[in-house]
C-alpha cells in the first residue's frame, strides 16, 4: 500500500510540484493551502506523514503542528523559507520530527521523508505510552488500566487517549470536543459529559471520591494519572 503524504503549502505551484515529484516516488499525496484546510484534510485521510509549511494563512504551521501533536504522533516535517536557529528549535520543540529550509532539493526531501517514516515505523513496533496506571497502545487500539484491557467504544477510547497524551494537563471542554468529534461538531456539549461518566464507571473505584478523571469547574477535565486525591 502506498504511503500517504499531506502537503500543507499555501503556494499552489510549490504544492503541485511537490505532489508530482512525490507521486513519481510512489507516494499518494494530498494538498491543503491553509492551516484550517490542513487540519480538516488531516482528519479526513489520516496521512502517514505531513509536509507542513510554517507560514500558512488562516492558521500558522506552528499552531497546526501543536494541534496535531495533541492528537497523534503522525510524522511532521516542517517546511520554511526562514533559516534561523530559533525557528528550527521552536519547530522541533512543538513536535515536528524534522525541519527543512527552502529552497531544497527533492533528493534531500525524499531522503528525509524516508528517514522519518523509518523511525516512525520502528517506534510504532515498540512504543507504548505508559503513564501512571494507564498503558496506551495506539497501533493495537488498546488501553490497559492496571494491566487489564478496557472495553472502550471509539469515542471513549479517543477521550481517554487524549487524556493520556496530555497527562495532568487541564483540557478545556471545547478542546476535548474538537479533538474527539472535530471542529464542525454541532451537538449538545452534554454529550461529552455522558462519555466522561461512562469512562468513570470503568476506572473509578468510588464514584463519590474521584481519583482519576477530575472535573475542573468552569474549564473542563484533567486526568490524574496516578490517581492522586488532589
Amino acid at each position: 500500500m502506498k504511503k500517504s503524504i499531506l502537503i500543507a503549502e499555501d503556494e499552489k505551484p510549490i504544492a503541485e510540484s511537490l505532489s508530482f515529484c512525490l507521486e513519481k516516488e510512489g507516494f499518494k499525496t494530498y494538498q491543503a493551502y491553509d492551516g484550517q484546510a490542513a487540519l480538516s484534510k488531516y482528519k479526513e485521510i489520516n496521512p502517514n506523514l505531513i509536509l507542513l509549511d510554517l507560514m500558512l494563512p488562516k492558521l500558522g504551521g506552528q499552531e497546526v503542528c501543536k494541534i496535531i501533536r495533541r492528537r497523534s504522533s503522525t510524522p511532521i516535517i516542517m517546511l520554511t523559507a526562514k533559516d534561523s536557529e530559533l525557528d528550527k528549535v521552536v519547530g522541533l520543540e512543538i513536535g515536528a520530527d524534522d525541519y527543512i529550509t527552502k529552497p531544497f532539493s527533492m533528493r534531500e526531501l525524499i531522503a528525509r521523508i524516508n528517514a522519518v517514516l523509518r523511525r516512525a515505523a520502528d517506534n510504532k513496533k515498540e512504543q507504548t505510552v505508559k503513564t501512571g496506571d494507564f498503558t496506551l497502545s495506539e497501533d493495537k487500539h488498546q488501553i490497559k488500566f492496571k494491566g487489564k484491557i478496557l472495553d472502550l467504544p471509539l469515542k471513549e477510547f479517543n477521550i481517554l487517549k487524549t487524556f493520556i497524551l496530555n497527562k495532568e494537563r487541564v483540557l478545556p471542554r471545547n478542546e476535548l470536543i474538537e479533538i474527539v468529534w472535530g471542529e464542525d461538531f454541532y451537538g449538545d456539549e452534554k454529550t461529552l459529559d455522558v462519555h466522561i461518566r461512562r469512562l468513570r464507571k470503568k476506572i473509578e473505584p468510588d464514584s463519590e471520591n474521584l481519583k482519576y478523571i477530575k472535573t475542573v469547574r468552569g474549564i473542563g477535565y484533567r486526568l490524574s494519572v496516578k490517581g492522586n486525591e488532589s
